[in-house]
């Protein structure tokens, strides 16, 4: 139990990420310890988060992990630290198909925390006071701490916007343009190519911190009991991470743990591949390095390891990475290991949720094993004829027509995003113990 707040916009855009990473700054900066949270599937702010706080960032999603998994991963997150800091998703209230469920107000709601609007007010005065009514009072089950003003434009744009406030004004934020981070097609730069760090100072001077800290709520959940020590078999899971390969769950991180995994971290780009007993090839921008990685002893190895019977289970760039080719500026070889090539397309080819389960082709999952996830990516697959898809998919777009999943040797590779269960935790671990021991 922990004091918390929930940095929201009123809509994607209005600086809300900008000002969430300013604050996690400006309160490490006080020597507080700090722990981020990011409602919804992203994997970007996320970096940035746990690169300011040094403490990983754990999404929370209703939709992937309902209500009861959001209460449990904030309370195990938190413990340890002085205060959590949850930025939210889209605005405020976006949820499921125009909906509730999954939106920053589902999580406020779901965890008893207090918001802090971000309002972008560029462009107006009178009026920022008819938006921020507007959001205040459209759900009164939502706590409202107060609100940060973005963009805010002089000293006289301020004064206009003063006169009739109705709610604390936590912040009065100009416009920072010499700072801002840059961004491409799934969105902005990892934390590894860009900080967000120098928003702490902005932050610090221009918005009320001692009263978003006095503001800030503990959330009504107990901190669980620490999960049991898997008494799986250990194996060794090597883990793609570097510039290519960056987008992973810490919840399905820890859950491989606990099914028996020791996790072995490596760089695709320029590690030789591990003694491991399997592979986790997650997202990211294999495309923006498409020269290097088929250049890359560790893709032809890669390649013959799955050919031997290696379990291998990858997700978006990790499914790029094992098919014959990468079509995008150029033709690029790839590890060769699905019956398939990819290609980058101008327009985003699938956005949104999955609900998928095991249709027991692949030797990673059994029938029947299902979970959420999310997709989104640029890219396509042209799979053969006879390839096989060991994933039907409920929700979602997947490689086409509601199939997910090729399955080739005992690999898995689809363009799904999967918030693991741990069943499927355990079997994936399963598995790499069973080739461990066979071979």
């Amino acid at each position: 139990m922990i004091p918390a707040i929930v940095i929201a916009g009123t809509h994607s855009g209005c600086g809300k990420t900008t000002l969430a990473c300013g604050v996690m700054a400006a309160l490490r900066a006080r020597g507080l310890v700090v722990q981020p949270f990011k409602v919804g599937p992203d994997f970007i702010d996320p970096s940035h988060h746990t690169a300011i706080c040094g403490r990983p960032c754990r999404n929370l999603d209703p939709f992937m992990m309902g209500e009861d998994g959001v209460v449990r991963t904030f309370a195990s997150a938190s413990a340890g630290a002085d205060i959590a800091v949850i930025e939210g998703v889209m605005g405020l209230y976006d949820g499921l198909e125009g909906g509730d469920l999954g939106s920053t107000a589902h999580v406020a709601k779901a965890l008893g925390a207090p918001v802090v609007l971000v309002a972008d007010v560029g462009g107006m005065s009178r009026s920022a006071h008819a938006l921020v009514r507007g959001y205040t009072s459209f759900d009164p089950a939502v706590r409202f701490a107060g609100v940060i003003f973005n963009r805010v434009g002089s000293t006289r744009h301020r004064q206009m916007i003063e006169e009739g406030l109705s709610v604390p004004a936590l912040g009065w934020v100009p416009t920072e343009k010499a700072k801002a981070v840059s961004s491409r097609h799934l969105g902005l730069a990892m934390a590894g190519e860009a900080s967000m760090a120098a928003f702490g100072a902005v932050c610090e001077e221009h918005c009320d911190l001692d009263a978003l800290i006095a503001a800030a709520t503990s959330a009504p959940a107990a901190v669980p009991a620490p999960a049991a020590a898997g008494d799986s078999p250990r194996v060794r899971l090597g883990v793609a991470r570097d510039a290519a390969f960056c987008f992973y769950y810490q919840d399905n991180l820890d859950l491989l743990r606990q099914a028996g995994a020791d996790l072995v971290f490596f760089s695709p780009l320029a590690d030789p591949l591990p003694d491991v007993d399997g592979l986790y090839l997650g997202g990211g921008y294999p495309e923006l390095h498409a020269a290097a990685l088929s250049r890359a002893p560790c893709t032809r190895a890669v390649g013959a390891a799955a050919a031997d019977g290696m379990p291998v289970y990858a997700e978006c760039g990790g499914l790029i990475y094992l098919c014959e080719r990468l079509s995008s500026d150029a033709d690029y070889p790839m590890a060769g290991v699905l019956p398939a090539d990819a290609r980058m397309n101008p327009r985003f080819q699938a956005l949104g949720y999955v609900e998928a389960k095991s249709t027991g082709t692949s030797p990673l999952l059994p029938a029947g094993l299902s979970f959420r996830g999310h997709e989104f990516h640029y890219s396509s697959v042209d799979p053969a004829a006879d390839a096989r898809f060991a994933l039907s998919l409920g929700r979602g777009k997947g490689i086409g027509d509601g199939r997910d999943g090729l399955s080739e040797h005992a690999v898995l590779a689809g363009y799904s995003h999967a918030y693991m269960t741990e069943r499927f935790a355990r079997a994936f671990c399963a598995a790499l113990d069973r080739w461990r021991r066979e071979r």
